[in-house]
């Protein structure tokens, strides 16, 4: 094959071919922030407008000239067929692509600068395997939530210091439309006109909500993606965080550890499923856990769990919803089920499940104790009351704002009495409740705890001293800065085996550790993540 040009490939060296991009605020902001989302191709340059008193989010990727944009056209296009065929041979990476780019630039006859070559090469791989031009948002680890509103309107994302912020990415008509449908068919589902609205679990592990068109979102295509921590947060995360107290914590694991069931409820963004997540590393070791989700969001580092999503239909087959899953579960004897969301049917299976001896955790949309026994009680739940008194507690949970910023709390622990004799209706009563103004938590009696002493045999001091154990070993992992989801996991397993051994080295640790400050029930350097 003749060639016309020898690239004479080499890695990429800031120093001699960069910087690839250049970035000027505009006249009338100023630039409070910037930093590297995919060094050294994207980074992020953060502004503030005083007169409109807001800020601004700027993704900055590779400039490409004119012959540079018309050049990555014909390779984008030229390059397919080969992707494919070695997508085929399971060896379709980003080495292979630059293999093939250099190739191409050679047939060509293309004398390209190393600044040409890596710049095309990162918009190659941005756009076959990555997310195109959302991708900079999406590597972005301060990013929570990235909204799209329609044709040619600026994306908005939820960024952890800045809150809500208006970025420089849009998309045109018939881009957005090819967009939402690319992002469905790569999460293996189908969306059309006819079937316009999809939710889905994107490759990074996001979940994603989809329209396509006009008909149901009149300003046109649309979508939002809810960014997860790579790591799932812990009961640690959300104690530094504030959205929990140790008390809590330690309440929570002698309740799960107990078989106790919970509903974790609240607003969208409140931290349902979070929290659900983090409280499910209380588990003990060898318990069988089964979890069943619409969307993948849980993760445990559990040895015995099985993970199950529900399936929609496409070409052929049946649909199995959570109903189908819930009673699949049941078959394989589960000693905890995790349930995504209660929001129909399978709430009478579940409510079952707890009837027999199963421990069961949930979420639901909820804002208050009332509101949630009042939905499982109505349409289209429907569970009797004599049912619903076989759940133990109610966390609900609250986004809310302090000092101009959004923080989320549980904003009362509740459990589950029996229904009263004289009035028919459901007893319960709060274990915890959390005081806006003084923003700290209050701590009730609790007729669990009583439960489980009584089933334990303790008296009123054994239990009272278990529990302030459990509150010295959340303690000491916060001051030991322990927040990682599998060494976490890991001390609460071995506190199942020997506590006193795990304390003991815990104790030590806190003891050679001369930098260990008091606990902070603020937010802390976490927020950075």
């Amino acid at each position: 094959m003749l060639r016309g040009s020898d690239l004479g490939v080499r890695p990429f060296d800031p120093g001699a071919d960069g910087p690839l991009a250049f970035f000027s605020p505009p006249p009338d902001e100023r630039e409070v922030d910037r930093y590297w989302v995919n060094a050294p191709y994207a980074y992020v340059v953060i502004t503030y407008d005083e007169e409109e008193s807001e800020h601004r989010y700027y993704a900055v990727e590779p400039d490409l000239d004119e012959f540079e944009r018309e050049l990555l056209d014909r390779v984008a296009d030229d390059i397919r067929d080969p992707l494919l065929y070695k997508e085929g041979t399971g060896r379709t990476d980003e080495e292979t692509l630059r293999t093939e780019l250099e190739s191409l630039l050679e047939q060509y006859g293309v004398d390209a600068g190393m600044d040409t070559f890596h710049s095309l090469a990162y918009y190659l791989y941005r756009d076959f395997r990555g997310f195109g031009k959302v991708d900079p948002l999406l590597n972005d680890a301060h990013i929570e939530d990235v909204s799209c509103d329609g044709y040619d309107l600026p994306i908005f994302v939820y960024h952890d210091e800045y809150t809500d912020i208006e970025t420089n990415v849009s998309f045109g008509k018939d881009a957005l439309d090819n967009y939402v449908i690319r992002l469905a068919q790569q999460s293996g589902r189908h969306i059309s006109v006819g079937d316009p609205m999809v939710e889905t679990t994107l490759s990074d592990g996001s979940r994603a909500e989809l329209a396509l068109g006009e008909e149901v979102t009149p300003r046109g295509s649309a979508f939002t993606i809810r960014q997860y921590a790579e790591e799932p947060f812990t009961p640690i995360d959300l104690v530094d965080y504030g959205t929990f107290s140790i008390e809590q914590m330690a309440y929570f694991w002698l309740c799960i550890e107990h078989n106790k069931s919970l509903i974790f409820a609240g607003g969208t963004a409140s931290g349902k499923t979070t929290s659900m997540n983090a409280v499910s590393m209380f588990i003990p070791p060898r318990a069988k856990v089964l979890s069943i989700e619409d969307t993948r969001e849980l993760s445990l580092y559990h040895d015995n769990w099985l993970s199950s999503v529900t399936r929609e239909r496409r070409s052929e087959g049946t649909d199995i919803d959570m109903y189908d899953l819930l009673r699949s579960a049941l078959r394989h004897r589960p000693e905890y089920i995790i349930v995504g969301e209660v929001r129909g049917a399978e709430a009478i299976t579940l409510f079952q499940a707890m009837n027999t001896g199963h421990t069961t955790f949930s979420t639901m949309h909820a804002d208050s104790i009332e509101t949630v026994i009042n939905r499982l009680e109505n349409e289209p739940i429907n569970v009797p009351r004599a049912m619903v008194q076989s759940l133990d507690m109610l966390s609900i949970q609250t986004l809310t704002r302090s000092d101009d910023q959004r923080i989320r709390r549980a904003k009362v622990v509740g459990e589950i009495g029996g229904i009263d004799q004289r009035t028919g209706e459901l007893d319960y009563s709060s274990a915890f409740e959390w005081r806006a103004e003084a923003d700290e938590f209050r701590r009730n009696d609790s007729g669990l705890l009583d439960e489980i002493r009584e089933e334990r045999g303790w008296a009123r001091a054994e239990l009272l001293r278990e529990v302030r154990r459990r509150e010295r070993f959340l303690d000491l992992c916060s001051r030991l800065g322990v927040n990682g989801y599998r060494r976490f996991t890991a001390l609460v397993n071995e506190y199942y085996a020997d506590p006193g051994h795990v304390m003991d080295r815990l104790e030590e640790r806190a003891e050679e550790d001369e930098t260990v400050t008091a606990p902070d029930t603020g937010a802390t350097d976490l927020d950075a993540r």
